[in-house]
């Protein structure tokens, strides 16, 4: 009875913030949410517990594939030749799929269709760490996704689930990241949700967590079904948050609660 009577009453004062207007304020990357000790963890490569992941993702960055190739093969020693303007601008529209890739689809099309592997299932540790150790490689590298031709779409429809209410709590993202960051909630302080240090390390879990797999979270929290990681849902709601994000820095591996 205790448990019904809080959800009606959060759900009440949910509904009372959602009438109010959000005013445009400047962006704010979850490091600004962050104790002094979590932003110390995460500027110490040393101490940055998410530097594993990327290190793991390193070394399966230069493990031979089917065929004897690399990714280095393409992609230099550690990535040397990548563009990380180009990092930094995933997902983008890929022409012969019709379609928004992420940069774990990226990545498995790439193994696939260059070194002849198995993709990996989406969200799998493997593939985490990859996304990990190439975002990493672009850390400090402003987000850019170009959202006004052939994306747009895509993003719009991101936008419109961003701003659904779901699960028995009545919830939309838009609740804690834009009525009420900076507001406490279970411990932790909301911060705007942005996507620029994915993959992330989070205290809570003990774990590295992609985008997808926060989405996950999120949605339990709340008590609705979530999509599939990887499905056409999360994949828009991708494009439209790193394009929300625009102009941030690129911080994987961020450390967050």
């Amino acid at each position: 009875m205790k448990t019904c009577r809080a959800i009606m009453l959060f759900s009440v004062f949910i509904s009372l913030g959602l009438s109010t207007s959000v005013l445009a304020r400047e962006l704010k990357s979850g490091y600004e949410y962050l104790k002094q000790e979590s932003k110390d963890m995460q500027d110490d490569e040393f101490a940055n517990p998410g530097m594993t992941a990327v290190e793991e993702g390193r070394k399966t960055f230069h493990l031979p594939g089917v065929n004897e190739k690399t990714c280095a093969s393409c992609h230099g020693e550690n990535g040397s030749k990548f563009d990380v303007k180009k990092i930094a601008s995933y997902p983008i529209y890929n022409k012969e799929y019709n379609k928004p890739f992420t940069l774990q689809e990226q990545i498995n099309f790439c193994g696939e269709e260059y070194l002849d592997n198995v993709p990996y299932v989406y969200d799998c540790v493997d593939l985490v760490e990859l996304e990990a150790f190439v975002r990493y490689l672009a850390r400090g590298e402003k987000v850019n996704v170009d959202v006004s031709g052939p994306l747009k779409p895509f993003y719009e429809k991101g936008k419109q689930l961003y701003h659904t209410r779901f699960g028995q709590m009545n919830m939309a993202c838009t609740v804690c990241h834009d009525q009420f960051d900076g507001q406490r909630l279970r411990g932790q302080t909301l911060s705007q949700g942005h996507s620029n240090g994915f993959p992330e390390y989070r205290l809570g879990s003990g774990k590295m967590t992609a985008l997808h797999g926060r989405f996950e979270e999120c949605f339990r929290s709340f008590r609705a079904e979530p999509f599939d990681r990887g499905s056409e849902e999360y994949i828009n709601l991708e494009v439209y948050l790193h394009a929300r994000g625009n102009g941030l820095a690129i911080e994987t591996p961020a450390v967050r609660y």
